[in-house]
C-alpha cells in the first residue's frame, strides 16, 4: 500500500491510503499523487529506526502531503503554506526558512514577523 495526495489547484484536499490499481480506477480529471510517508525535508527516513537514509533517491516529493499542503508541478514536491512573507522555500528541502535563524540557546520562541525576531516565550 502506499499514501497518494489529491490535489485540486495546486492544494491537496485529501491524503488516503491505497494501491496503485485502485488509483487507476479513479476518474482521469482527478489528480493522485504519491507521497511518502517516510520523506520529510527533502529527506527519505527509514520507518523502523527513524533515521535518514544513506540513500536520498528514496526521499519522494519533498515532504509527505498532508491537507492543505501546496503540490509544485514545477518542483514536484509537496510543501506547507507559507507561514509568514518574510520566509523563503528552501527547494532542496522544501521546507520554509525565517529571515534569522532560530534561537540554539534551548528556550522556545515565537516568530514575530512584524519586527523579524524570534521572541521569547515565558514560561509559566
Amino acid at each position: 500500500m502506499s499514501h497518494f495526495a489529491k490535489v485540486v489547484d495546486g492544494v491537496v484536499v485529501n491524503v488516503i491510503v491505497a494501491e496503485q490499481d485502485y488509483i487507476d480506477t479513479l476518474p482521469e480529471e482527478e489528480t493522485w499523487i504519491q507521497t511518502s510517508y517516510n520523506t520529510r525535508g527533502g529527506v527519505h527516513y527509514d520507518q523502523e529506526t527513524g533515521l535518514s537514509s544513506d540513500d536520498q533517491t528514496q526521499a519522494l516529493r519533498g515532504n509527505y502531503a498532508g491537507r492543505g499542503f501546496v503540490y509544485d508541478s514545477e518542483h514536484d514536491a509537496f510543501y506547507r503554506p507559507q507561514p509568514y512573507s518574510s520566509w523563503a522555500l528552501n527547494t532542496t528541502s522544501f521546507m520554509w526558512e525565517p529571515p534569522v535563524a532560530y534561537p540554539t540557546d534551548g528556550q522556545k520562541y515565537n516568530w514575530n514577523e512584524e519586527s523579524q525576531t524570534w521572541d521569547a516565550v515565558e514560561s509559566e
